[in-house]
């Protein structure tokens, strides 16, 4: 295969995971060469995410690496297989990377969990209330990048609303459904769309009050997308160059961990949704 000239973050992913199997297996690059009958320069290549494997080298791969987890290997084998163009390549070349590697990552999830504290999650936005959130980037976008981010947004949304939508659940501070994005109409616009698409069966909404006794230690939004095998899960900050993906074993356990604290003090989804309502009134 030849090179890439850009990998996308699913593609790294592919890339890291078999890269783990091979040092898991106490194997040099060379060693794992000489084991496929290739150079290591194209081992190298195919950790770098350079380059892609095929399914049948990479099962060759995992079987060198005695890696004896087929449900993992079975996962990387669709992964390397994939060769679909989503329809998040529109906008290759117009939208930073991270979008696209975002919408690639939500379109393969089979479950999805938000936390948020100061903004409705992006999959449960308005587009007039994610067109007052870009307006206020700084620096400043010009119109027509606004609306670009705001189509794509509104796109991303088929992974919950679409025709096969995956599970999803958000926690959201009161403190994000109180502020006022995009002026009082925008915000009780918002709310009632959250209130709709919370009335889906795959759709839970959680509210963490303010008026808590204690609080979990997590203080910025989360994304966590799950994957075929929890190996494969992904979490998604934001960092000061933008999306940060965390795909680590240790730290995914940690914001597993962290989720769930966050959902034991928030309120019911019955409770939550009362709230949003009072709320809404109240606007």
């Amino acid at each position: 295969m030849g090179s890439r000239r850009e990998s996308t973050a699913r593609q790294l992913r592919l890339a890291a995971e078999l890269r783990r199997l091979r040092e898991a297996a106490d194997l040099s690059a060379r060693e794992a060469a000489a084991l496929l009958g290739v150079n290591s320069v194209q081992i190298s290549q195919i950790e770098s995410g350079t380059t892609g494997v095929s399914e049948q080298r990479l099962r060759r791969m995992a079987a060198h690496y005695a890696c004896t987890d087929d449900e993992l290997v079975d996962a990387l084998a669709v992964m390397a297989a994939d060769r679909v163009r989503g329809w998040w390549e529109e906008y290759r070349g117009l939208l930073p990377m991270s979008f696209l590697d975002l919408s690639e990552l939500e379109h393969h999830a089979t479950f999805r969990w938000d936390v948020d504290f100061l903004h409705v999650p992006g999959l449960l936005q308005t587009a007039d209330y994610a067109r007052a959130l870009f307006s206020r980037r700084v620096p400043e976008l010009p119109e027509e990048d606004v609306e670009l981010r705001v189509r794509h947004r509104m796109r991303r949304q088929d992974v919950i609303g679409g025709v096969q939508p995956v599970p999803y659940e958000a926690l959201i501070h009161e403190a994000a459904l109180r502020i006022r994005v995009g002026g009082r109409e925008t915000s009780r616009a918002q709310l009632s769309a959250l209130l709709e698409t919370a009335e889906g069966d795959h759709v839970t909404v959680r509210v963490i009050p303010f008026d808590l006794e204690e609080f979990a230690d997590i203080n910025a939004a989360m994304v966590y997308a799950g994957g075929v095998v929890p190996r494969l899960d992904t979490v998604v900050r934001d960092g000061p160059q933008g999306a940060l993906f965390v795909e680590s074993e240790a730290q995914l356990a940690v914001f597993r961990t962290l989720f769930r604290r966050v959902r034991t003090v928030a309120l019911e989804p019955r409770r939550s949704l009362d709230l949003i309502r009072q709320l809404a009134k109240e606007l």
